[in-house]
């Protein structure tokens, strides 16, 4: 497995060492779970969706927690009273849970399940205080300007 020195990162960049240890804690974690199989989408600039095909599972055995920067999906089958034999078991339907890290301003904003697919929407919402502006040099009262408001005009 590769290995890389973040430290030339640590030297030039503050602030970004919560990046470093992700790329650190990424590298380290053994294989990615493959269950249950799920999709990332990039609906547009600053939406998102997570599909995850859930078959076998009903709504109340899912549960979806959103705290600042990270999104924990998990699910706990409920144990079947009837004893079943199987000749071929192709559905796995077991307990799981699965962790999204979520960069700064990305929020859920709702989660349906239909037909075994869960699905989240994200979105992610920049504070006013955070958007680019537009300073004019030896403006008058009123030198800075939004750019969204300007490109809007």
């Amino acid at each position: 497995m590769r290995t890389f020195d973040l430290t030339p990162l640590y030297r030039s960049a503050i602030g970004f060492d919560r990046l470093a240890q992700m790329l650190n804690d990424a590298q380290r974690a053994d294989a990615s779970p493959s269950y249950p199989p799920y999709n990332i989408e990039l609906v547009s600039d600053d939406q998102y969706r997570i599909v995850m095909a859930l078959a076998g599972f009903n709504r109340d055995e899912i549960d979806i927690t959103f705290e600042r920067d990270s999104l924990h999906v998990v699910g706990r089958k409920q144990k079947d009273a009837t004893e079943r034999t199987y000749l071929h078991r192709g559905i796995a339907a077991r307990d799981f849970e699965q962790r999204f890290q979520l960069a700064n301003h990305v929020k859920v904003t709702g989660a349906s399940f239909d037909n075994g697919m869960l699905t989240i929407e994200l979105v992610r919402e920049v504070p006013e205080a955070l958007k680019p502006r537009k300073i004019v040099i030896d403006g008058q009262n009123g030198n800075v300007t939004a750019l969204e408001q300007r490109q809007a005009a």
